[in-house]
């Protein structure tokens, strides 16, 4: 089971890997780290944690000296330090000069001092014009806005068509340099890759294992549409690289399992697959945890019970509306928002924590660490109201997150943004109310309204909400139906 993240906090990989173990199959998860190799279990899967370096974040040509754009500015690499140091070390040394020529006083050595301060002089104006020249080549290429920049994707789109990635974004190499060799010395019957970056270690791997007389089987686990899905970098290459990417390795995957049915027609449009993707939603483990202690919601936000409290718990990204929460305080004196998320040092997070102090109300925002994936549900189960504010983006209109069923289980009154497929399912179940996405009065009014009678929302979990169905226990069923249809019943349970 391949993923591009370092598993911990990605809940949909931990509970696949887990429940594959426990159904009887032999799991190694790998994931990713920019540090040293580490190894844990997890629920009889094995994880291993596969260091990876960044050696091609930088393109081609962002390691070559900009000849024609810019001949003056520095090559990349250290000799552009270097030289603005050496100019701080001759400073250093002439101000070391003039105080010893204060001390003993000599016109010789006066006249030379001044002949070098005024080389140094010099030289720094002549370093630091160099250095705003490499400094201004560095943003264009990072903005690739240029006519020379646009020349080059189109050029490397028509030439390689879906392979240009190799030229546009060549940092999913690093992928297959560090992954590659831990799946072929592992030799698994199946790779299970999630999200659009492992497909191609996945297909890759899988191809190598058939030279050799060895047939392994592929499952894609497609978490987002890639074509309408912001991207992650601000390069404008980086998007068109990814969709090339997943188009050339799509054909391999023997399967393919996705978060919902709006998502799977979208996939069989885009990649013309044979068979439609099986759902497999993310969706809580409800599990026998209770031996877990679980940290008590309120007590980490050191309110009382019958405090007002509404709780996002998720990723903190901007394009999931977070900041709503914040901006809506004024109009509610006496609500308190929690946010439970990852990441606290993103300049996202300590953004709200800022937006916070600026309207006053900053005791009254609580930005508390998040929780393993099986206490979220008892975790958040305190809180009066659920929330999920997401802006309007594709992704966000074809499923329904987690953070939903999480919130379902926890028996929550929730206020959604009306995106597509949250929204309908709210108005239909009656657990909740809809806002309009970004929009922080007609936010301010859902709350109210949830608040004026949770009851009533909470009514719906008696026999509206298919609760059932939403279970990480149903959803693994799926699952293990997708492999055992490729490799046959587990060992284990063949075994028995």
């Amino acid at each position: 089971m391949l993923v591009q993240n370092g598993v911990v906090g990605d809940s949909r990989v931990q509970k696949e890997a887990a429940s594959a173990a426990a159904a009887g199959w032999e799991v190694f998860l790998l994931g990713r780290t920019d540090k040293r190799a580490e190894t844990w279990d997890l629920g009889g899967a094995t994880v291993r944690l596969v260091p990876t370096g960044r050696d091609f974040d930088k393109r081609r040509h962002e390691v070559r000296r900009p000849w024609l754009r810019s001949p003056f500015a520095y090559p990349p690499g250290p000799l552009e330090s270097y030289r603005r140091k050496q100019v701080q070390a001759w400073n250093a040394d002439l101000a070391y000069e003039r105080a010893r020529l204060a001390a003993k006083p000599n016109a010789v050595a006066s006249l030379g001092l001044g002949c070098r301060t005024a080389a140094v002089k010099a030289a720094s104006l002549w370093i630091r014009g160099r250095t705003r020249l490499s400094r201004r080549v560095r943003e264009r290429r990072e903005r690739a806005g240029g006519a020379v920049d646009r020349a080059a994707f189109r050029f490397w789109k028509g030439v390689l068509g879906d392979r240009a990635w190799r030229r546009l974004d060549p940092a999913l190499w690093d992928l297959e340099l560090a992954f590659g060799p831990v799946i072929d010395e592992l030799a698994p019957d199946l790779i299970h890759a999630n999200d659009f970056q492992m497909l191609g270690v996945g297909a890759r791997a899988k191809l190598r294992a058939a030279a050799k007389g060895r047939d392994v089987k592929l499952v894609w686990d497609a978490h987002e549409f890639l074509p309408g899905m912001k991207p992650w970098k601000d390069h404008p290459w980086w998007h068109a690289a990814q969709v090339g990417h997943e188009r050339e390795f799509a054909p391999y995957a023997d399967a393919v399992v996705t978060v919902s049915e709006p998502l799977a027609d979208l996939l069989v449009a885009e990649h013309g697959l044979a068979e439609r993707p099986v759902i497999v939603m993310n969706t809580p483990d409800i599990g026998d945890h209770t031996d877990d202690d679980v940290p008590d919601l309120r007590e980490r936000c050191g309110i009382e019970k019958d405090t007002p409290l509404m709780i996002y718990s998720g990723v903190p990204l901007v394009q999931r509306g977070l900041t709503i929460m914040v901006d809506a305080l004024p109009s509610l004196p006496e609500v308190h928002t929690a946010f439970v998320v990852s990441k606290h040092h993103w300049a996202y997070v300590r953004g709200l924590a800022a937006r916070a102090e600026e309207l006053g109300v900053a005791d009254r925002v609580h930005i508390l660490p998040h929780v393993e994936h099986h206490q979220v549900v008892r975790h958040v189960a305190a809180a009066d109201i659920g929330v999920s504010p997401n802006h309007h983006h594709q992704n966000h209109e074809i499923s329904l997150n987690t953070k939903f069923f999480d919130y379902s289980h926890a028996r929550l009154p929730m206020v959604v943004s009306d995106v597509k497929t949250i929204a309908e399912t709210v108005r239909r179940t009656g657990q909740g109310e809809v806002f309009r996405a970004e929009d922080t009065a007609d936010f301010v009014r859902a709350v109210r309204q949830v608040l004026a009678d949770p009851e009533r929302y909470r009514r719906a979990y008696l026999d509206q909400v298919p609760l059932q169905e939403w279970t990480w226990q149903r959803q693994a069923e799926h699952l293990a139906g997708v492999y055992e249809s490729l490799i046959g019943s587990p060992p284990r349970r063949t075994a028995q």
